[in-house]
């Protein structure tokens, strides 16, 4: 029978140095309306959206209010794949803006109605 001291694995360090990838944003001329339909359609992620609509940026801390971070993390997920999120990563926070303008070059007058209500 083998023992936990046979075949020590060497100790496992933080990297705190290391910097996070970047995600992934598709480029202005991929968006699709139905994508960005698609991204609005659930109506937490229409929340995140008209409360990016107000400010600059916003931590992801910020607009998890009481929900679990798990399905926030996938609301995020599907907003920038949408093309409607930019994630901005600074140390080990994340930071999200609406790309207005992108979406509005892209698809005029669309996100003006979006956060008007």
């Amino acid at each position: 029978m083998r023992r936990r001291d046979d075949n020590p694995s060497p100790p496992v360090f933080w990297n705190r140095t290391a910097q996070m990838p970047d995600y992934d944003h598709p480029p202005v001329e991929s968006l699709t309306l139905l994508g960005v339909l698609r991204g609005l359609a659930d109506p937490i992620r229409l929340e995140i959206v008209q409360h990016l609509g107000s400010v600059p940026e916003a931590s992801c801390a910020a607009l998890l209010g009481d929900r679990p971070r798990s399905s926030m993390s996938h609301h995020f997920q599907v907003l920038r794949e949408s093309g409607l999120l930019h994630t901005r990563i600074q140390g080990v926070q994340h930071f999200n803006s609406l790309r207005r303008d992108d979406l509005d070059a892209r698809f005029p007058g669309l996100m003006q109605a979006v956060l008007a209500g």
